[in-house]
C-alpha cells in the first residue's frame, strides 16, 4: 500500500461519515477515526517490519498523524483577506523541513520573490524527503506551517502574491 493509497482511504473515509476504519495487511496496519462531535480525525498508520515475528511488531506505537480539519477551521476567518493570493498547498502527508539541514538557513522567507521551480520546502514522508517546488511565480505573503511540524494532503503551506 502506498501512500496516495493511504491518502485516498483518508478522503473516502471524511466523506463517508463512518466513525473508525481499521484496515490491515500483511506488511501494514491502519486506523482511521472521525469524531462526530469535534470532527476531528485522526489517522494511526503502523509499518509491520518484513520477516518479522509478530510478537516484535505487537508492541510497536503507531504515530498518529495531525488532523486533518484543523487547519481548514482557522482558513474561514482569514480567507476574505488572502483571497487574492496563491495558496500553496501539501501535495503529501509528512513532516514538513523548511531548511535543508539544521545548520543551513531556510528555502524561502516572507517577502521574497520566488519563480516556478523554486524548492520552498522539503517534506518527510515515509523515510523520503521529497522537495516541494512553487508552481507560481511571486511573493511569498505568508508561510502558514511551521518548521518540522507535521503536514495533511492538501494543507495550505504557503500564501504567495502573483502581482
Amino acid at each position: 500500500m502506498d501512500l496516495k493509497d493511504i491518502q485516498n482511504l483518508i478522503k473516502f473515509v471524511a466523506k463517508s461519515g463512518a466513525s473508525e476504519v481499521k484496515l490491515e495487511t500483511e506488511d501494514v496496519k491502519i486506523t482511521i477515526r472521525t469524531g462526530s462531535d469535534d470532527k476531528e480525525t485522526t489517522t494511526y498508520v503502523q509499518q509491520i517490519p518484513v520477516n518479522a515475528p509478530v510478537a516484535q511488531a505487537a508492541p510497536a506505537v503507531a504515530q498518529p498523524v495531525a488532523p486533518a480539519q484543523a487547519p481548514a477551521a482557522a482558513a474561514p476567518a482569514t480567507s476574505a483577506d488572502d483571497s487574492k493570493y496563491i495558496t500553496i498547498k501539501s501535495p503529501i502527508i509528512g513532516t514538513l523541513y523548511r531548511k535543508p539541514s539544521p545548520d543551513k538557513p531556510v528555502f524561502v522567507e516572507v517577502g521574497q520573490t520566488i519563480k516556478e521551480g523554486d524548492v520552498l520546502c522539503i517534506i518527510e514522508a515515509m523515510k523520503l524527503f521529497n522537495e516541494i517546488e512553487s508552481e507560481v511565480s511571486g511573493k511569498i505573503v505568508k508561510v502558514l506551517v511551521d518548521d518540522s511540524s507535521p503536514v495533511e494532503f492538501d494543507q495550505p503551506l504557503f500564501l504567495v502574491d502573483p502581482s
